[in-house]
């Protein structure tokens, strides 16, 4: 517990900082972009976007925006020191801001006796390739729904065994970072929609490693990952509304025991669950 709290009080730091007059550019006022917390490596913030704003980028990557110009912004694990904000206006006017983006510590575990990986299956091999593109396929889908701008909640309460961003080095070569937030419970135990959202992918047999899989679509392209269920009680193409039951935690799929991974998607940015969902409450 005394690193989940630091890692919620890193989350309280990072600023934006005022943009710097670019060509064809007007200079940032705090008129201009409203951001609505801090930014922060695996971080998400609601923001609103200029009067007047045509189209949005975030480093040259369009960002959606709502009629009302408000819109998400969320930032990788990795992400990079600072992102350049631009708004274009009406009759090509450009606002741009420069953010700074605040850095994490994560937890690295050196393995410096054991090889990285082990060799995959042939089984593996020939089941991985259509898993990986139907879980593409399911991100790719635009939905109308409102659950971003909602404040997120735990799709189930417990024991967090497993930190976002965490990895494993293995003799000096590093693995592959963990992409979600696990949570321990016993086999059965509800999981319900943290947000409103779009079911996108309801798994009716097992993935290789997520084992039952769910997605949904909360729009804008933020997206949430359940793995390892034990069962789905929703349907593709169904709404659900946040608090609504959508499954039940198992450990199917590469799980050492029964938990909750929770894996969240801004667009291509792997972002941090706990960030939007705040400390686990207690039972």
């Amino acid at each position: 517990m005394r690193r989940l709290r630091a890692a919620l009080a890193v989350a309280m730091m990072g600023a934006c900082s005022a943009a710097m007059p670019a060509s064809m550019a007007v200079q940032a006022s705090t008129a201009d972009f409203r951001i609505d917390g801090p930014l922060i490596q695996g971080g998400a913030v609601l923001a609103t976007a200029p009067a007047g704003t045509r189209t949005l980028t975030l480093d040259g990557a369009p960002v959606r925006f709502a009629a009302d110009r408000r819109f998400l912004l969320a930032f990788d694990r990795d992400a990079d020191a600072s992102a350049e904000l631009v708004a274009t206006l009406d009759g090509g006017r450009r606002v741009v801001r420069t953010l700074a983006i605040a850095p994490r510590a994560w937890r690295i575990e050196r393995l410096d006796t054991l090889p990285r990986v082990s060799q995959p299956s042939a089984e593996f091999q020939r089941r991985r390739p259509p898993e990986l593109a139907r879980i593409a396929a399911a991100r790719a889908q635009s939905n109308d729904i409102a659950g971003w701008r909602q404040r997120f909640i735990w799709p189930t309460t417990g024991r967090i065994s497993g930190l976002f961003g965490s990895q494993r080095v293995y003799r000096g070569e590093p693995g592959s970072y963990h992409g979600g937030v696990d949570v321990a419970r016993s086999t059965g135990t509800p999981v319900v929609a943290p947000a409103d959202g779009v079911v996108i992918l309801a798994a009716a047999s097992d993935f290789t490693l997520e084992g039952r899989l769910l997605m949904l679509d909360h729009g804008m392209g933020l997206n949430s990952a359940f793995l390892h269920l034990s069962r789905i009680d929703v349907r593709e193409g169904e709404r659900v509304r946040q608090g609504q039951t959508i499954g039940a935690v198992g450990a199917t799929g590469r799980a050492t025991g029964p938990h909750l991974h929770w894996g969240m998607k801004w667009n291509v940015a792997r972002i941090d669950p706990l960030l939007l969902a705040g400390p686990m409450p207690r039972d």
